[in-house]
């Protein structure tokens, strides 16, 4: 049985066409049910898991005596003799768990790709000759590998064909680099075309775009809030943001993973309190959110943040990156897939590095918003601008998304995500693994807990030539290690059909069927009240 997540609890699931109705703006508004799996794996799982962390902690131990007293090699870097009475450059203790457990399955990390990201890849096959300390490559490449890992939802990251064809003449007329920032001689017509169809896209007044997604959010957060502001953050967010939120000045407090009662009473204690001593009011509340968590596959629960954000006059900055392009009927993201206004959002960030094939970043909203980020953001005054072949690329593929380019082929690619992306997860969850997020999402954790089991799940599938990305502590909870599967428009009915027969092997080989189709391990996120969205 699968669960919805609403404002009202817990409910069993209703199909798309039972809708749920609230106000927005005094009007009734209509949008879909919200379906989110967080199943709690049974106790024996948990058990061995701990288990296995422990048992690997006790031989590092013993592993380190051996090191330090002759008997085993120490590859790890370590303080020059001479250098002992210095304040130390290496904490043995704080790499304790990459010398001695990441350093056991790191040959299922940073592999090496020679080709284009598409459905299918190729990787440099690599050995290590002294467990994983250091790769030698063996001169074989390994063809034709699915690919379950990259973040090319719709198929735009693939080999040189003749629609990229204005790519090219953008590199010959252009060339690769810009040389400047965009305050001084980097501002391009090209970035101006790319900024304009970017607010054409999303239905705002103006965008700003960045040459790289990472510092689009740790560099213009700074601008945004700085000290007596208070950022309200989900805890899962992306690293990019808690940077960006930390080098602002500003205070921070954390609500737990899209629970809204955590939100409100954070909400409500900013505005009855106020800042700490002198209690005067905050400056600018800013709640920072994502469309989808990349990690658990969820997706925010907009209508509720929004309705928040009205009650206790803050404001909303949403980063988009995975969710640009990727959900909403026509790929415009979380907005849309929610039917709301776009003006119900302040500062939407997303990059161009998922669902575009390129790279770098956008900041959109007001324009007087953008004019200001525009005078003050670090990376507009000390950041290269966006290379000319890249922003082209971007103007690409978003002009075949919006269909400007008299094709249906950006709608075709949309919908051809969605269809993968509802059938990979039924059959996952029919199979019995317990994976994470919303069934609309295109990013899906399959939990494999045991550390173990990581090493195993990925080694085995590359050999059957399917390439995954497994993730593990400190990227996700001690025991929570899982893969993360990304799926695009490009993977045909055959692809995934391949990998979820090669899936439930390992399955029945590895035990990890763990699903029993419980309540979330996370009560936190049902036990909430109901919210009207008002003006």
């Amino acid at each position: 049985m699968s669960f919805v997540v609403s404002g009202a609890g817990l409910l069993p699931w209703r199909p798309h066409s039972e809708s749920k109705s609230i106000k927005q703006n005094g009007k009734p508004h209509i949008y879909k049910p919200f379906v989110e799996f967080f199943e709690e794996a049974p106790l024996h799982v948990m058990v061995f898991t701990y288990l296995g962390y422990g048992i690997g902690t006790l031989f590092g131990y013993l592993r380190d005596f051996m090191r330090n007293w002759g008997i085993e090699k120490c590859n790890a870097a370590v303080e020059r003799e001479e250098q002992k009475d210095f304040v130390p450059l290496y904490q043995n203790f704080e790499n304790f768990y990459t010398r001695n457990l990441y350093m056991r399955i790191r040959d299922n990390w940073n592999r090496p790709v020679c080709s284009a990201p598409g459905s299918l890849f190729d990787m440099l096959e690599r050995v290590s000759d002294d467990y994983n300390w250091t790769f030698r490559y063996t001169g074989r490449i390994i063809k034709d590998v699915i690919n379950m890992g990259s973040y090319n939802f719709l198929g735009m990251a693939a080999r040189y064909d003749e629609s990229m064809r204005t790519v090219k003449e953008v590199l010959e007329a252009y060339g690769v680099g810009v040389a400047s920032t965009r305050h001084e001689m980097g501002t391009l017509d090209k970035h101006a075309e790319l900024e304009d169809l970017v607010a054409k896209f999303l239905n705002v007044e103006a965008a700003m775009v960045f040459g790289m997604g990472f510092a689009t959010n740790s560099m213009n957060i700074p601008a945004l809030v700085g000290k007596g502001c208070l950022i309200l953050s989900d805890e899962l967010n992306h690293a990019s943001l808690v940077l960006g939120a930390r080098l602002s000045g500003a205070t921070i407090r954390i609500f737990k993973h899209n629970n809204m009662q955590s939100l409100e009473k954070l909400l409500r204690d900013a505005v009855i309190y106020g800042q700490p001593r002198t209690r005067r009011a905050w400056k600018k509340i800013l709640i920072l959110v994502e469309g989808i968590y990349s990690m658990e596959g969820s997706i925010v629960r907009l209508p509720q943040i929004v309705a928040l954000k009205k009650k206790y006059k803050a404001y909303l900055y949403i980063d988009e990156a995975h969710s640009i392009g990727s959900v909403g009927p026509t790929g415009r993201g979380v907005v849309e897939f929610f039917g709301m206004d776009p003006r119900d959002v302040d500062v939407y960030m997303g990059t161009f590095t998922k669902s575009f094939g390129s790279s770098g970043g956008y900041i959109a909203g007001r324009k007087d918003l953008v004019d200001y980020l525009r005078i003050h953001s670090h990376s507009a005054a000390y950041a290269v601008s966006m290379s000319p072949p890249i922003a082209e690329q971007i103007i690409r593929s978003m002009k075949l998304i919006m269909g400007l380019d008299g094709t249906t082929q950006g709608l075709q690619r949309v919908q051809q995500l969605a269809k993968n992306t509802r059938y990979f997860r039924q059959r996952l969850n029919e199979m019995g693994f317990i994976i994470y997020g919303n069934e609309e999402s295109p990013v899906i954790p399959l939990l494999l807990y045991m550390p173990g089991k990581v090493a195993a799940f990925a080694r085995h599938l590359l050999k059957r030539k399917i390439g995954v990305v497994v993730v593990g502590f400190p990227a996700t909870p001690l025991a929570e290690a899982r893969a993360r599967f990304c799926i695009s428009a490009a993977h045909t009915r055959e692809q995934l059909d391949t990998v979820l027969e090669a899936l439930d092997e390992m399955g029945d080989l590895l035990y990890l069927k763990y699903s029993r189709h419980r309540k979330s391990a996370r009560p936190e996120l049902y036990d909430e009240t109901s919210f009207e969205l008002e003006d």
